[in-house]
């Protein structure tokens, strides 16, 4: 059946698929601490100015007009922090799904082959049980495709339903800060 060399050429691509999908992992969790380090210094920043700007206040109107300018950005800038999160887990999801399909398909050619060598091997009379068992596997490998769809889509989905969120959130804001002005 599997040749010694084959076992190791599989061997060799599992681990070589572990090590790249490890690489992957790393990537975007070095991205996720860059995007926290920016927002942490940005606020930080931006934190120091308002307080420094509430310091200089002269009545209430003033501390009003103050906190009601604050909120809209603040929902700008938290869609846009949930927008590079977002796109870092994608990413990297989409790395993880290809690396995942890419081996599933392999070992679909791997075990089709097998299925095929020992189609040609087996005795005589054995036709109708190896076509029920090419069938089986073909129905198996189409569920496997439909599945793979299903969950695209709903990927799909999930994103354009935040996108709006998103997108509704920040213009609620700009709404609501138009209206108190």
């Amino acid at each position: 059946m599997l040749t010694a060399e084959q076992v190791l050429a599989s061997q060799k691509a599992s681990v070589e698929t572990l090590f790249g999908l490890t690489a992957k992992a790393f990537e975007g969790v070095e991205k996720l601490v860059e995007l926290n380090m920016t927002a942490s210094k940005a606020a930080l920043v931006e934190a120091a100015g308002t307080a420094q700007t509430a310091l200089n206040v002269k009545d209430a109107q003033e501390l009003l007009a103050l906190q009601a300018s604050l909120f809209q950005p603040l929902a700008e800038k938290s869609a846009a922090y949930s927008r590079h999160l977002y796109d870092i887990a994608a990413g990297t999801g989409a790395e993880f799904g290809k690396a995942f399909e890419t081996q599933a398909s392999d070992a679909q050619k791997k075990f089709m082959s097998v299925v095929d060598n020992a189609a040609k091997n087996a005795p005589a009379g054995s036709e109708t049980a190896v076509a029920v068992f090419k069938s089986a596997v073909a129905a198996g490998n189409n569920a496997l495709e439909s599945v793979q769809k299903a969950v695209k889509q709903a990927t799909e989905v999930a994103e354009a339903n935040f996108n709006a969120v998103a997108n509704t959130a920040v213009n609620a804001t700009k709404t609501g800060s138009r209206a108190k002005r």
